[in-house]
């Protein structure tokens, strides 16, 4: 009997076994909410050296897909997990994947980066006919699946395997595009019908996202407002032509929040358990998470503001640092976790030094220690300059710890502002550090009155933003293209 069509999400991250971001959340969550509701989903993503394999081992499936590039002959790896009944394939070759970071270096891009996800794309489009299984939906994710829609664009002429195929190109970042000089096209195999503006070719460069922006049956971004944002120059970043050309099939549709791993009710990672019904337990998490992190005790009645994020001029965090020197001079503690620009690590640790027991700076990124700092936290800090979706707002809307966030993207799709009597958070207009500081500092007056306070953080924690409810989304979006699922 021939196996049902099925949906193959292509991802360069997926959450448990690779994670730099929001992208390995959502990977992480979005084909298993499918899968769960009866989907035949599969996802497959690189076999990278940083790994995370202990809950769900791999086994390998062939040496011998023949991916045929750079040169014939060239093949890859092909291993496979059991993610709660969902296959994740993983394309492996040591010399493009074996590294230790995902995508660059304190230093910057790998110098191969085209030349590692060209061969990622070429191996996923071979795997999947050699799996022998129907393809409805191949869905990509970022520049760096962004060549599978693009090669299934071709291919529909020549295979009969890949007729029927639908394709989706879904936005999580626009600013990241995968652009490359133009030497390198001639190398992703595609023909001179797609070195074209409304194509491939970006100013004369290699665009790896546009060419699938503009071959995709559908794209799609992680939030209705970053849809209509990115129509326009300031969030377009040069793409808001061919978006506005493909706008028909443009597609916002906002992500959700796993709350089997992000619910204080249940979390294995913090010191008690806590609801929007008793709130006991986030004081005892706040205060064991003063004391993890070398804090003062005089904390614990005052209000601790939490930032959690890449330390890059997107997250806001330059904001943040030229505010930093007034906040102080308040009576409240900042806990900041996060990696990014080496400047931006050493002159917070700078900060700390001179601010002992009420800022706190951890380098790096654990899945731990965010889970503290979300339930210690009094105020959650999103100064981003733009925001496709966010997902650490969800997790702080949640944990009962209102976020302080720029009015872009997905924060004002997510974010009832204060002084709204349904607020659940507070927001500001623009990236700017005076409206930054203003609207902590309204945010710090709203938390000395208890009984606000204590009403704002309860409708906080009763928000609900399930994958479930994107999962339909997107299923009616694969059916809507004529996809058989």
């Amino acid at each position: 009997m021939p196996k049902p069509p099925m949906v193959l999400f292509v991802t360069s991250e997926m959450f448990p076994f690779s994670k730099s971001g929001g992208l390995g959340d959502v990977m992480g969550a979005l084909p298993l909410a499918l899968h769960k509701m009866g989907v035949p989903v599969a996802v497959v993503t690189p076999f990278y050296g940083r790994l995370s394999t202990r809950d769900f081992p791999l086994r390998l499936v062939t040496e011998h897909c023949p991916v045929n590039y750079p040169w014939p002959g060239v093949q890859a790896e092909i291993y496979q997990a059991d993610y709660h009944g969902l296959p994740v394939y993983f394309v492996a070759r040591a010399e493009y994947f074996d590294r230790r970071m995902y995508y660059n270096t304190h230093n910057g891009d790998y110098f191969d980066n085209c030349e590692r996800f060209i061969f990622f794309c070429r191996a996923v489009v071979q795997w999947a006919e050699m799996l022998e299984r129907p393809v409805a939906v191949a869905a990509a994710n970022d520049w760096q699946t962004a060549l599978v829609p693009a090669y299934i664009h071709y291919l529909r002429q020549e295979k009969p395997f890949w007729a029927e195929t639908k394709t989706t190109m879904t936005i999580h970042n626009l600013a990241f595009q995968g652009r490359f000089a133009f030497r390198l096209f001639h190398h992703t195999g595609l023909p001179w019908d797609a070195w074209h503006m409304d194509r491939a070719e970006f100013f004369g460069d290699l665009n790896l996202l546009k060419a699938g922006i503009s071959l995709a049956d559908a794209v799609t971004t992680v939030s209705p407002s970053y849809a209509r944002e990115i129509l326009g120059p300031r969030f377009g970043y040069g793409m808001e032509g061919i978006l506005t050309k493909r706008q028909a099939h443009l597609h916002g549709i906002l992500n959700g929040a796993d709350y089997q791993v992000w619910d204080p009710m249940r979390d294995k990672y913090i010191t008690a358990t806590y609801s929007a019904e008793d709130l006991e337990g986030k004081k005892l998490c706040k205060r064991a998470m003063i004391r993890e992190l070398f804090m003062s005790d005089l904390l614990e009645d005052k209000p601790i503001l939490g930032f959690i994020g890449r330390l890059r001029r997107q997250k806001g965090i330059d904001l943040l640092i030229e505010i930093l020197p007034q906040l102080m001079k308040r009576e409240i503690g900042v806990v900041i976790l996060g990696e990014g620009n080496l400047r931006t690590e050493a002159k917070l640790m700078d900060y700390m030094e001179i601010y002992q027991g009420r800022l706190s700076v951890q380098v790096g990124y654990t899945e731990d220690l965010a889970h503290i700092i979300q339930a210690g936290s009094d105020i959650f800090l999103m100064p981003s300059r733009y925001e496709p979706c966010g997902l650490t707002q969800m997790y702080a809307l949640r944990y009962g710890t209102p976020p302080v966030a720029t009015a872009v993207g997905g924060l004002m799709d997510t974010i009832a502002p204060y002084p709204s009597p349904a607020a659940t958070g507070f927001v500001f207009p623009r990236p700017e550090p005076d409206l930054f500081l203003r609207t902590i500092e309204t945010a710090l007056s709203v938390w000395e009155d208890k009984k606000a306070w204590a009403a704002m953080v309860k409708r906080a924690m009763t928000q609900t933003f399930t994958w479930e409810g994107a999962a339909s989304e997107y299923l009616e979006l694969f059916r809507s293209l004529g996809a058989e699922i």
